[in-house]
């Protein structure tokens, strides 16, 4: 009788950093315009300034240039014989963005309308869920932006760098305005986000609450906030700094949590009332210490 051997299958990646900054080159595209959309969208280097343009950076670049086409065809390019004008420089600026409004003395705001309480778009500094979200700034003295904006350079055969490309703009290159909404994050991106969110749920510090459906909430509302925050010119892992973000949201929710459910539970004890089992098992642990912090009231 024979036997056909078994096949154990091949480990799946779901995640890895590779195709997640993909995923982010994409989605920032998205706010961009570019000179030519296929050749001028894919940066070789990211550069603070133009002026750091010279020839180590430029080398630099080559190298990068000839490393990308290697890993996405397979084709070894000699990085010396790419020209330098196919090269494409981001460059880091603010040039282009507008300045922020200034703010208004909270002595000067007028009080807030009925219809204004259920505005969702800006949240309330007295608001509890205020310090839940990390709104992205950037720089406080331009507008808000979900990434730091940059222009796409090449340089042409006197080494001379030129514009072919700009973030947070709309409409023509030269004569289009500036747009901070119209562009999306990739579909593929925002599954990355929902598997990072729940796979980091299941871990066993995590599971075991209530409300873990709230903190898996929490987390992927803050991926969706700073996801394209992410800074490839300093990082090449983007994992680790979503899985930073994730538990840092986690811990929030936790906190919170922990907060209310401590005012509730004196808010019982002073009724006279058996608090959560948490405070009751927490003074079976050390009970001098819930004796001397806790009054119970009591009606005469």
């Amino acid at each position: 009788m024979s036997t056909t051997p078994t096949r154990t299958p091949a480990k799946t990646n779901y995640l890895n950093n590779r195709d997640i900054l993909k995923q982010i080159h994409l989605s920032k595209n998205t706010y961009c315009v570019f000179r030519d959309p296929v050749q001028d969208h894919q940066y070789d280097i990211i550069l603070p300034t133009v002026e750091k343009i010279n020839q180590r950076t430029t080398a630099e670049a080559r190298r990068n240039r000839a490393d990308r086409i290697k890993r996405e065809t397979g084709q070894v390019i000699d990085p010396k014989k790419i020209p330098n004008t196919d090269l494409v420089f981001r460059i880091t600026c603010w040039e282009h963005i507008p300045m922020a409004p200034k703010k208004v003395p909270k002595s000067q705001q007028k009080k807030k309308k009925i219809e204004d309480i259920f505005e969702l778009d800006v949240l309330d500094e007295d608001d509890p869920l205020a310090e839940l979200l990390e709104v992205p700034v950037l720089d406080e003295k331009h507008v808000r932006l979900n990434f730091p904006p940059f222009y796409h350079y090449r340089i042409d055969e006197s080494k001379t760098p030129y514009i072919v490309g700009k973030s947070h703009w709309r409409g023509d290159l030269d004569q289009g305005e500036f747009s901070k909404d119209h562009g999306t994050m990739t579909r593929t991106l925002a599954t990355m986000f929902i598997k990072l969110c729940e796979r980091y749920a299941t871990r066993s510090n995590w599971r075991g609450y209530t409300y873990n459906e709230e903190m898996r909430g929490q987390a992927l509302l803050q991926l969706s906030q700073i996801g394209l925050q992410f800074d490839e010119s300093k990082s090449q892992n983007p994992f680790a700094y979503y899985t930073a973000a994730i538990t840092n949201s986690f811990t929030r929710i936790l906190n919170l949590e922990k907060k209310n459910q401590n005012i509730r539970d004196d808010m019982l004890e002073q009724a006279g009332l058996n608090p959560s089992w948490t405070r009751q098992n927490a003074g079976k642990k050390n009970p001098n210490m819930i004796a001397s912090e806790v009054v119970i009231v009591t009606e005469e």
